[in-house]
């Protein structure tokens, strides 16, 4: 059966999931509501009641919305975060921590690493397989963009090519990202360090020009300042990279007598199947470190598994409450118009359309909450996604998925079997003392 299950296509998966939970609500509405028509006393009782019912429904869509919102937004973030380490095809770093060599190269978090070699960056960089090996220098800033030192190949590519204005000449010169807010044509002093601990007379004889604006990448590099990773080495007091003869040179090759070093190079290899056998030439115990930042990903998202289940199961004991205050509410309803079902019921109507009555009064406010409730979570989805790219720079896009309408799926089904008590219990009042209340 499994096996059958799992060659279906995914969408039509999706489907049949929903059609399975909304089953039992749809059995148990064609039963109740068979041969009656209710709806045009159940619409006066709403008119009636519309202060309550428009209450009731208001509740309803809060609390599925509120839902429904968390959840699009944990796979929004996993699929932004994806994103962003997109370009990152392979990182070789000194061995240490994954976590943070990926944080640090991929997130442009903060981190004190250990540095390459020259000689360990050339047999990279020279490797056949390798297109591009970009060095990366961290550590300086100016406000909340960080100053990175690259290859001016690794720009492009991080870019696609689309660069608004042009590529460095000189190592005066920097591009700037979608969202620095610094101009072309200006000109910046980068501090030493980020944040408050920032130091902002340590460079203050370095005087850049941006030249040059790369596209947007929904990435945290929108918000950084590329530049040759030379001024980088040069604004420390280190060499540049080049032997003496060849001064004034800017990017690869390097000579490795005078590499200062780096944290980490991003390899992006001429085939994708090439970076599995570099991954396992440069993942060296002692010397370097090797890793494919997906796959670190993967790691994070195992734990987000764990977080997602715990937000589902948060989600459906919040259904679970708003299932009892619904059930609650319909009893409470139910009571206000008491008297005018049991009229129905002296005149001589059948005790199936009462039920019917009851339940479809009670289905109305559920599906309208829901519907709401849709309405709701989108937008709670779409105000979380703009914090949260505010927050982190990762582009988030968190639209309603099939998750999202399987859950309201099975909270319909759930209230709407609920919805059966209150019309019971109005059965069971005897007529002559509903008259008298």
């Amino acid at each position: 059966m499994s096996a059958a299950w799992d060659m279906v296509p995914v969408l039509w998966q999706d489907i049949l999931t929903t059609v399975a939970l909304l089953l039992p609500a749809l059995v148990v509405g064609g039963f109740v509501l068979r041969g009656f028509a209710p709806w045009p006393l159940v619409r006066a009782i709403l008119w009636r009641f519309r202060g309550a019912s428009a209450l009731f429904v208001l509740l309803i869509a809060i609390s599925v919305g509120m839902g429904i919102g968390l959840l699009a937004q944990e796979r929004g973030l996993r699929r932004g975060t994806a994103q962003a380490a997109d370009k990152f095809d392979l990182i070789v770093s000194a061995p240490g921590s994954e976590l943070t060599v990926m944080l640090a190269a991929v997130f442009l978090q903060p981190s004190d690493m250990p540095l390459l070699d020259g000689a360990t960056y050339d047999e990279i960089a020279g490797h056949p397989d390798v297109e591009i090996a970009a060095p990366l220098a961290f550590g300086d800033s100016f406000g909340a963009a960080s100053v990175i030192g690259t290859t001016a190949e690794f720009a492009r590519y991080l870019g696609d090519g689309r660069i608004e204005g042009r590529m460095w000449e000189t190592t005066e010169e920097a591009i700037v990202g979608a969202l620095v807010p610094l101009e072309i044509g200006g000109e910046f002093s980068p501090a030493h360090g980020h944040g408050d601990a920032a130091d902002h007379d340590a460079h203050d004889a370095a005087h850049l020009d941006v030249v040059g604006r790369l596209a947007p990448t929904g990435t945290p590099w929108d918000r950084a300042i590329l530049v040759p990773v030379e001024a980088v080495w040069e604004v420390h007091g280190l060499a540049d990279g080049h032997a003496p003869e060849r001064a004034g040179q800017i990017g690869p090759p390097f000579d490795a007598a005078y590499f200062p070093g780096t944290p980490a190079i991003v390899v992006h290899a001429s085939e994708l199947w090439s970076n599995y056998a570099l991954r396992s030439q440069f993942q060296r115990d002692r010397e370097t470190m090797a890793f494919f930042p997906g796959a670190v990903l993967a790691q994070l998202y195992r734990v987000l598994g764990d977080v997602r289940q715990i937000m589902s199961l948060m989600a459906l004991v919040t259904q679970v409450l708003v299932a009892a205050a619904v059930l609650l509410g319909l009893f409470i309803l139910s009571r206000l118009f008491q008297r005018q079902l049991a009229l129905l019921r002296a005149l001589g109507a059948p005790a199936r359309f009462v039920f019917a009555v009851v339940w479809s009064f009670g289905a109305t406010l559920l599906l309208a909450g829901a519907a709401g409730g849709v309405l709701v979570g989108a937008g709670a989805a779409e105000v979380l996604s703009r914090v949260v790219t505010a927050r982190t720079d990762i582009l988030v896009s968190a639209p309603l998925g099939w998750s999202e309408v399987q859950f309201l799926a099975g909270f319909v089904s759930v209230t709407l079997l609920l919805s059966l008590l209150p019309a019971a219990v109005v059965l069971r009042q005897p007529v002559v003392t509903a008259l008298r209340s």
